[in-house]
C-alpha cells in the first residue's frame, strides 16, 4: 500500500483521471469518464483502477444529486431502472465467463451506429423528439446495467434511449445523475461479494476523494451555461468519441 501511495506516477495518472470523470459526472458526457479508468490503469491493473474509482464515483454521484436536485424525469427512471437492476444481476452471475473486451466492442459498435443514425437524420433535417417506450426503455435499461457492471460502459446504452427524448439539458443530466447514482450504489454489493475492495484500494480512493466534488461541480457549471442547440450536438459528439474508444479497447483486449 505504501508503495502505491508514495508513487508519483500513480498521482500523475490518477489525479487527471479523477478530474476527467468528475467533469463527466457533472454532465459533460461520457467520453471523459471512459478515459478515467484506462488512464489510471497505466500505473495499476484495470481491475484495481476500477475498484479505486468506484467509491470516488459514489461521492461524485452524491455531489451531482445535490447539484441537479429537482431536475429529473421520473418516467425515464421508472421505465429504465428495473431493467438496469436485472442487467446488474446478469453481469454479476456471468462475471466469470463474460469478457470485458467483447462487451466493449459490442457497445462501441452500437454507439457508432447510434451516432451515424443521428447524423443522417440531422443532415436530412428529419431529427425529431422521440416518445417514451416501455419496451425500448426496459431493453436499454438491461443493457445499461449489464455493461456498466461488466465493463464500466453503461453510458452509451443509456444515451441510446435518453438522448432522442430531447429533454432540456438540465432534465437530461439530472435524470442520468439519479439513474447512475442508483446503479453505482447497487453495484457496490456484488463488487464487495467479488472481493474487489481491500485496504490498499480504499485508502487510495480516500486520498483522491477531495478532488471529486470540485471536478463534478466544475462540470455542472459548464453544462448549466450550454444552450440545447449546443448541448445535444456536443453529447452526440461525445458518444462518437466513446464509440471509437470502446471499439479500439475491445479489439485490443480480444486480439491485442
Amino acid at each position: 500500500m505504501d508503495s502505491l501511495l508514495t508513487d508519483p506516477w500513480f498521482y500523475a495518472a490518477a489525479v487527471p483521471a479523477v478530474i476527467l470523470v468528475g467533469l463527466s459526472k457533472g454532465g459533460l458526457g461520457g467520453a471523459m469518464a471512459l478515459i478515467g479508468v484506462p488512464l489510471m490503469a497505466l500505473v495499476v491493473s484495470p481491475v484495481q483502477a476500477a475498484a479505486i474509482m468506484l467509491p470516488i464515483l459514489i461521492v461524485m454521484d452524491m455531489v451531482s444529486l445535490w447539484t441537479w436536485r429537482g431536475e429529473r424525469d421520473p418516467v425515464t427512471l421508472k421505465l429504465m431502472l428495473p431493467g438496469a437492476m436485472l442487467g446488474i444481476g446478469i453481469g454479476w452471475l456471468t462475471a466469470a465467463v463474460v469478457t470485458t473486451g467483447a462487451v466493449r466492442l459490442i457497445v462501441g459498435v452500437v454507439a457508432l451506429a447510434f451516432f451515424a443514425r443521428w447524423l443522417a437524420l440531422k443532415l436530412a433535417a428529419r431529427e425529431h423528439s422521440a416518445e417514451h417506450g416501455p419496451v425500448r426503455a426496459g431493453f436499454w435499461g438491461v443493457v445499461t446495467g449489464f455493461t456498466s457492471f461488466v465493463a464500466h460502459a453503461g453510458g452509451p446504452p443509456y444515451q441510446v434511449y435518453a438522448l432522442p427524448l430531447r429533454q432540456s439539458p438540465a432534465i437530461y443530466v439530472g435524470t442520468s445523475v439519479v439513474f447512475f447514482a442508483i446503479v453505482n450504489a447497487v453495484k457496490l454489493i456484488p463488487y464487495l461479494a467479488l472481493g474487489q475492495f481491500d485496504s490498499t484500494n480504499l485508502t487510495a480512493s480516500a486520498v483522491l476523494m477531495p478532488i471529486a466534488p470540485v471536478a463534478t461541480l466544475a462540470g455542472a457549471w459548464i453544462v448549466r451555461r450550454m444552450k440545447p442547440e449546443v448541448f445535444y450536438p456536443f453529447m452526440y459528439g461525445m458518444i462518437f468519441i466513446v464509440g471509437i474508444k470502446l471499439v479500439w479497447d475491445g479489439i485490443f483486449e480480444i486480439w491485442g
